[in-house]
């Protein structure tokens, strides 16, 4: 059977718009967890529209700033974890702009927020009053600790963020240097991963949507996203009736799988298979030592790791990162510790388009971002517009959801929208 017209012109938007391109997104998100998930609706395709307060999300005013900056208008926090969205600024207090993003969501696929639970039903912008006009409607939600719908937990009044997610999810219970040192995490994965979960979640949901014309709550809590990354925590507790606790640089389950010291920083080398660990042995000069009983299987070097770690230190820790690569990059899994620097000269994230310039407005010069990881092959997503000013779309969003300009003059007039 031949494609409708309908159906081709379909495909071709979308192809040339990302996988996700016709779904339109309410975004009431601020700080990390929340827009980065919509950014990841927004890179492929989807149609992303963030209310912001009068004053803006939070992050605006989180630097850093570019030295000749002197708009202010947001810095690298914000630019990062809000490219390819437009901006309104409405005031919820107000009954007008409420009726405004109850319009706003009326036509949309999906909302998303991550207010503390009970603050949009006491907007009047509840999950259940906002299905009552949009059945279809995905509504996802990121918090601390849950929404009460899902699972009612004792803390779901506590705010929180990266940190209490990662310490109340285990993740800073097995990282450190020591036992005695439990250790955060670098990056904000107590916000990211949940963000992560969120995008599945949402995309499940609009999945279904599809079949069924109904949409659902979609509710994900940082503590147990963070907790479903440590799942290995769950199964040594429940196995072995163990506790764990930090293992420093090494992995109390497989040996070697760490890093390791050398000349001008650190490597890391992981040999989860004993035909790993037989190469690695033969590249450092230690062929005796894949064969060698004491250490030929996973279970005898974990037995011995401190002679395993040893042995390869003495190899590493006269190199430098560069020569270490020479010899063992393609032979077993390994990887120099890198810096920001380092990675901006490493051609690997040149050629997949991780390092991707955009405009800083206010700045004469662009400005770098992290790309999109995930490649689709027939519709990529893409970094297609740089981070909006606040309230920089206010007047086309409204005007698309039908309102006059006399109206969005009277709006303004009135404080509801800026």
């Amino acid at each position: 059977m031949q494609a409708s017209t309908h159906s081709v012109a379909a495909r071709a938007a979308t192809a040339a718009g990302g996988a996700l391109a016709g779904l339109r997104v309410i975004d009431l998100t601020q700080m990390l967890a929340g827009p980065f998930c919509t950014q990841m609706l927004a890179d492929h395709g989807a149609e992303v529209i963030k209310v912001e307060t009068m004053d803006g999300d939070g992050t605006r005013v989180t630097g850093p700033f570019c030295q000749d900056d002197d708009l202010r208008g947001y810095g690298g926090y914000f630019q990062s974890v809000n490219r390819n969205k437009r901006s309104i600024a409405v005031d919820l207090k107000t009954e007008a702009g409420r009726a405004l993003v109850h319009r706003l969501i009326d036509g949309a696929d999906i909302v998303v927020e991550n207010f503390r639970a009970g603050v949009m039903e006491r907007l009047g912008l509840g999950y259940e009053t906002l299905r009552a006009t949009n059945p279809r409607l995905v509504y996802g939600t990121v918090r601390g600790f849950g929404d009460p719908r899902s699972g009612a937990s004792p803390y779901a009044r506590w705010p929180a963020y990266d940190v209490v997610a990662q310490a109340m999810g285990g993740m800073m219970g097995i990282t450190g240097a020591d036992r005695d040192t439990p250790t955060k995490i670098g990056p904000g994965v107590g916000d990211t991963i949940p963000a992560l979960m969120l995008c599945i979640g949402i995309l499940a949901a609009v999945h279904r949507a599809r079949d069924t014309g109904e949409g659902q709550f979609v509710d994900v809590a940082m503590t147990d996203a963070v907790l479903a990354m440590c799942e290995r925590i769950v199964y040594q507790t429940s196995y072995t009736g163990t506790v764990p606790a930090p293992e420093g640089n090494r992995h109390p389950l497989l040996c070697p799988f760490g890093l390791f010291r050398a000349r001008d920083g650190h490597v890391s080398i992981a040999c989860a298979t004993d035909a790993f660990w037989e190469a690695l042995a033969i590249a450092i000069g230690r062929p005796e030592m894949g064969r060698d009983e004491a250490f030929a299987t996973n279970a005898a070097r974990v037995r011995n790791a401190q002679q395993v770690i040893d042995a390869i230190e003495a190899f590493t820790s006269v190199r430098t990162k560069e020569e270490i690569g020479r010899c063992l990059g393609g032979k077993v899994p390994f990887g120099p510790v890198y810096t920001s620097a380092e990675i901006f000269e490493d051609e690997h994230y040149r050629v997949r388009g991780m390092l991707v310039d955009v405009e800083q407005p206010g700045s004469a010069q662009p400005v770098k971002i992290a790309g999109v990881p995930i490649k689709l092959s027939r519709t990529p997503g893409a970094v297609r517009r740089r981070a909006p000013l606040l309230g920089e779309h206010t007047d086309e969003i409204l005007l698309a959801a039908g309102y006059g300009q006399d109206e969005i003059r009277h709006l303004r007039d009135h404080g509801a929208v800026r």
